[in-house]
């Protein structure tokens, strides 16, 4: 695994979290800003269906190539660039009027995203001991989860007061904080650097590893994606459900979408000390998956309610699963992915995901100019509750084929990555 075996680098540790925090702010800032913007112009369902694709094919047509990147050049340098193009795009953004434009810069903005995800996450196990892992992942993401909670509540206040281009320069320098995070984090990864050899007797000879010869993660892995394949509808549906069906305004639609993002931050400390309970990695694998099936029963229970208001305490209890989820899926990467491919197990997982979850958005933007937003939301709930259904058999036989109960890891154990930490879109919103 190569987890550091000196004290853990807490100073790293807090640095990476907050550069997490304010880019995560300024991603979803924008990404709600746009979103707005496109509705109250006229734009309908294929408009912010277009936004949300061009926002996440490059996490998936990259994932191959910025893995690899992650693993073999200098995470500083990696960073440092990353953040400066995208703070650059931000500007040319903020300037931005036509639609097409803004999907176009959209896209290219999720191109750095594509890197940073697996070079940050592919850190902070190098930055601690392995007993420190837990909580080092519940403050990345936390610290991701603030920022996805300040963003839309923000976009709502300042798009309602100023337009679009406040929030969107906001977001520019918001990339920044990547640039000082990269130059001033001690650990690093890549380059000449290179990962650390493993030591003999590990589960897998790290080069050789491959996500399909690990029949348990890749269970978990396509059963993660599917689910939120199944319920990804739900991110084109939610603002045309929020602001027009239940008739409330951009503040109110950014209040309820950040009472997920806040259950996600709950979630993520109360499930941290149940995943030392779970030394088996089956049993990791399947309290995540049946965490989803809780997120997707949030959504269901959505579509029933009358005002936008009651939304909240439903979302906050679907986000505290989606953040419990994540927990979980830190650990079980982290204990059977070697360290030396943390990097490309992190894309791949991503890619997996965020392909699914454009399935969910085609669906959303096609579906909603057939139907109504109500009747999509209540149809999401139930998609996924069925995707929980059906792939929980694969994971129970892929759980069976592993065998015994693996041992909890240790400092010596050539395996992990951080790829649990919000690779998981949020199922809700």
């Amino acid at each position: 695994m190569s987890f550091t075996t000196a004290p853990s680098r807490w100073s790293d540790v807090w640095l990476a979290t907050g550069a997490r925090a304010v880019s995560s702010c300024g991603d979803f800032l924008a990404a709600s800003a746009l979103t707005l913007a496109l509705q109250s112009a006229g734009a309908g369902g294929l408009a912010v269906s277009g936004l949300l694709l061009a926002a996440t094919l490059p996490l998936v047509v990259l994932a191959p190539l910025t893995g690899r990147l992650a693993d073999r050049v200098d995470s500083r340098t990696l960073l440092v660039i990353a953040g400066l193009v995208q703070a650059g795009i931000c500007l040319a953004l903020a300037h931005a009027e036509r639609p097409a434009l803004m999907i176009v810069l959209a896209g290219l903005l999720a191109v750095g995203l594509a890197v940073t995800q697996p070079v940050l996450a592919a850190l902070v196990p190098a930055m601690v001991r392995p007993a420190d892992l837990p909580r080092a992942s519940a403050l990345q993401q936390s610290a991701g989860t603030l920022g996805v909670l300040a963003g839309p509540a923000l976009a709502g206040v300042l798009v309602g007061g100023f337009g679009t281009r406040l929030p969107l320069l906001l977001d520019a320098v918001s990339y920044l904080a990547l640039v000082a995070a990269g130059l001033l984090i001690r650990t690093r990864r890549g380059g000449r650097r290179g990962p650390g050899k493993v030591p003999a007797g590990g589960p897998t000879e790290p080069r050789a590893w491959r996500l399909r010869r690990d029949p348990l993660l890749l269970a978990t892995v396509v059963g993660v994606a599917g689910v939120v394949g199944a319920v990804g509808a739900i991110n084109v549906v939610e603002v045309f459900f929020i602001r027009e069906t239940l008739h409330s305004s951009t503040t109110i639609y950014g209040l309820v979408t950040g009472a997920w993002t806040l259950g996600v931050l709950a979630g993520s400390w109360i499930f941290v000390r149940a995943v030392g309970r779970l030394h088996r990695d089956g049993a990791l694998a399947g309290a995540a998956l049946a965490l989803l099936g809780g997120c997707c029963l949030m959504v269901l229970v959505s579509a029933a309610v009358p005002s936008a208001l009651l939304l909240v305490p439903i979302w906050l209890v679907g986000g505290i699963f989606n953040g419990g989820n994540n927990v979980f899926g830190t650990v079980l990467m982290a204990r059977r992915v070697p360290e030396v491919v943390r990097g490309r197990a992190f894309a791949s997982y991503v890619g997996a995901v965020q392909g699914a979850s454009m399935v969910g958005y085609l669906a959303g933007g096609v579906l909603l100019e057939l139907l109504d937003p109500r009747p999509l939301v209540a149809a999401a709930g139930v998609a996924g509750l069925v995707a929980v259904s059906v792939l929980a058999v694969p994971l129970s036989r892929a759980d069976r084929r592993v065998g015994a109960p693996e041992r909890p890891v240790r400092a010596a154990d050539p395996a992990g990555t951080d790829a649990g930490i919000a690779v998981t879109p949020v199922p809700g919103r």
